[in-house]
């Protein structure tokens, strides 16, 4: 079930589905809730939180997780620079929990998927159900032996040896588009590169985050931030 409210009090988030709802700062019930659309709100306690609807970044940062994801910086970069539209036609591997491929489908026409892992497999199709994302198809396949659709608009592979799929994504990708390929270390850039005639190098992009802190009185960059997650290497079939 999707979340339907985010209660925010002192920058702690408070995720909502159904039922009364018990917090550290009291209770507020169901009904109420229900009525609500934004704004402020009191508890039991007479604690005052802030009420919003949940949009779509809510309810992944609640879905089931398994293997390590491809954080939103890092796939903002694929989407802002691929050229995909509403028509595009793209496929990417390995699933994990689909946070890539549920990204891809609201910009995408449809999702083609492949993931080796049965138990990852499990975890993306529960994500999907409770997301409510239908234009994604799912794919027990492994990359490395083969690709099964062909005239693709831009193919995506977060795997360790992606340069072992460049035959197939050859053969599959539109001319002109994207193989972007994410990857943890450079050791693996290198060889990518070393391997991968046929495509146009474009780019190898690292992006780090840092956010500021909102109060007023003391702006200044947090103390935490994300920096190395992986890098992007931006390849086009030729």
């Amino acid at each position: 079930m999707k979340i339907k409210k985010v209660i925010i009090k002192d920058d702690k988030k408070i995720y909502w589905r159904e039922k009364d709802l018990h917090t550290q700062y009291g209770y507020i019930k169901e009904n109420t809730l229900k009525k609500v659309k934004t704004g402020k709100i009191k508890t039991h306690l007479g604690k005052e939180l802030l009420v919003l609807d949940a949009l779509f970044n809510d309810n992944l940062e609640k879905i089931h997780r398994g293997p390590a994801i491809i954080l939103p910086k890092d796939i903002g970069l694929i989407l802002s620079l691929t050229s995909i539209d509403k028509n595009s036609i793209v496929l990417d591997a390995g699933t994990g929990c689909g946070v890539l491929a549920m990204f891809l489908a609201r910009f995408c026409k449809r999702v083609y998927s492949y993931e080796r892992n049965p138990d990852f497999l499990k975890i993306a199709k529960q994500n999907l159900k409770e997301m409510e994302i239908k234009n994604i198809v799912l794919k027990e396949e492994d990359v490395y032996d083969s690709i099964n659709e062909n005239n693709l608009d831009l193919i995506v592979l977060d795997l360790p040896e992606p340069w072992r799929a460049l035959k197939n994504v050859k053969k599959a990708l539109k001319q002109s588009h994207y193989l972007v390929c994410y990857l943890p270390t450079i050791n693996q850039v290198s060889e990518l590169i070393e391997n991968s005639n046929g495509f146009y190098h474009e780019r190898i992009v690292e992006l780090i985050y840092r956010e500021w802190q909102s109060d007023i009185t003391k702006l200044r960059p947090k103390s935490q931030m994300i920096g190395h997650t992986g890098f992007l290497v931006f390849l086009r079939n030729i």
